[in-house]
C-alpha cells in the first residue's frame, strides 16, 4: 500500500518502486519530539497516525547519520525544509537600537583613519 509524505504540498509517495530513490521516516515515538515534528510542519489540525511519514527532502544534510549501511536520522533532529505558502511563512524582523545605529555611524566616520595601507618593510639582503 503506497503512502504519501505528510508535509504540505509534498507529492512524494512511498512505493516499492520509489523505495530505493528516497528515504522515508516515520514520526518519532517520543511524544515531545513528535510534537516538534508536527509543529515544524505547520499543518493546522494534523495529528500523526502509525503510518504517518516524512520524506528525506524535509531534512538538512547534517540531520542524517550515514555511518552505517542504513541511513538514519540523528537523535533529536527536527524536519526544517518545507515550501510553505506565504501566509504560513514567518517574517523575521530585525530590530536595531539607537545605540547600535549611532555606533555604525561613528565607525563609518572613523574607518578611513583606521584602515590605512602599510608600507612594505624592506628586507635586507644577507
Amino acid at each position: 500500500m503506497p503512502h504519501s509524505c505528510a508535509a504540505w504540498k509534498c507529492t512524494n509517495r512511498f512505493t516499492e518502486q520509489t523505495r530505493s530513490a528516497g528515504i522515508s521516516f516515520h514520526f518519532p515515538k517520543d511524544k515531545a519530539l513528535r510534537k516538534q515534528w508536527e509543529t515544524a510542519m505547520r499543518r493546522e489540525g494534523f495529528s500523526t497516525s502509525p503510518s504517518s511519514m516524512l520524506c528525506s527532502e524535509h531534512f538538512r544534510a547534517e540531520d542524517f547519520d550515514r555511518t552505517g549501511q542504513t541511513v538514519r536520522i540523528r537523535a533529536g533532529s527536527v524536519p526544517s525544509v518545507f515550501s510553505f505558502p506565504a501566509h504560513l511563512c514567518k517574517s523575521v524582523a530585525t530590530r536595531t537600537s539607537q545605540t547600535s545605529k549611532r555606533a555604525q555611524e561613528l565607525l563609518s566616520l572613523d574607518s578611513p583613519y583606521l584602515v590605512q595601507e602599510a608600507e612594505p618593510i624592506p628586507v635586507p639582503n644577507l
